[in-house]
């Protein structure tokens, strides 16, 4: 069974296996034809649905799609998220990162970020330069910046913290 969540809103109990569908616990019949590898055509109750992923980032389990050019944002959750959950170990799965340490010996080129900046998965944080090429450094995670340890023109040496997270 799966558990997907809609824009943070709409909650659907989902279970599927070869003969039928099941949504919160009532057999769905759709009739499908896809499209591509990305999209798919359903009939539902007479109504007409153009269904296309948009985005499937299966490491985090969420998913964009687009329903007649409507977009949705979802989060999947298998047996296995939810028997952490039952277990109260849903907490452990989380891996919160603290600091940033510098990948390699470098020179600091730019700090793009701030102290007490909230930063998203993703967000260049700073310009590092090694062996004459210039790194991107990115942040791993959402949070917020409580320090950062270094400024531009600093040499710095392989593991050394660069920022630290709240």
């Amino acid at each position: 069974m799966y558990q997907i969540k809609v824009n943070d809103k709409y909650n659907f109990d989902i279970t599927a296996d070869h003969k039928q569908l099941k949504v919160n616990n009532e057999v769905v019949e759709l009739d499908r034809l896809a499209l591509n590898a990305n999209s798919t055509h359903v009939l539902f109750k007479n109504k007409s649905y153009n269904i296309e992923v948009i985005e499937l980032n299966k490491e985090e389990k969420t998913a964009i799609i687009k329903v007649n050019n409507n977009t949705y944002t979802l989060t999947i959750k298998d047996q296995f998220d939810q028997l952490l959950k039952l277990l109260g170990m849903d907490n452990l799965a989380i891996n919160k990162i603290q600091q940033i340490k510098a990948p390699m010996p470098g020179l600091v080129l730019s700090v793009l970020a701030e102290e007490g900046a909230e930063v998203k998965k993703g967000d260049n944080l700073l310009v590092l330069e090694a062996m004459k090429m210039e790194n991107m450094i990115k942040s791993p995670t959402d949070g917020v910046i409580k320090k950062i340890e270094i400024k531009q023109g600093d040499k710095v040496e392989k593991n050394e913290i660069l920022i630290s997270f709240n």
